[in-house]
């Protein structure tokens, strides 16, 4: 079964970035289509950007432009780059496997964008 281990959050003003990976443990890591979500309380897991086999990428367009996936199939890590931060991007970020989030939930990684 994977496991999904999320890091890299924290708290950042307007304007600013952060980094978060994800490292994906016990499977086939480079076969895997990889989604990073975003929960705000009460809400629902939505999804932020996908990296498939090809690398191919896809963002929602509230992320477009902002936020940059990646992955590096040697260290089983997904990363998400998101730079021009806004209020609105304050969420715990969580990735998953593709189609349909079928890995067990990790932990997430909180993100906290303040002045």
């Amino acid at each position: 079964q994977v496991q999904l281990v999320e890091s890299g959050g924290g708290l950042v003003q307007p304007g600013g970035s952060l980094r978060l990976s994800c490292v994906a443990g016990g499977t086939n890591f480079r076969d895997l289509t990889i989604g990073w979500y975003r929960q705000v309380p009460g809400g629902q897991h939505d999804l932020v950007a996908i990296i498939n086999t090809i690398h191919s990428t896809y963002y929602v367009d509230s992320v477009e432009g902002r936020f940059t996936i990646s992955r590096d199939n040697v260290k089983n890590t997904v990363f998400l780059q998101m730079d021009s931060l806004k209020t609105g991007d304050t969420a715990v970020y969580y990735c998953n496997i593709l189609p349909n989030a079928r890995a067990p939930w990790g932990q997430g990684t909180q993100v906290t964008v303040s002045s």
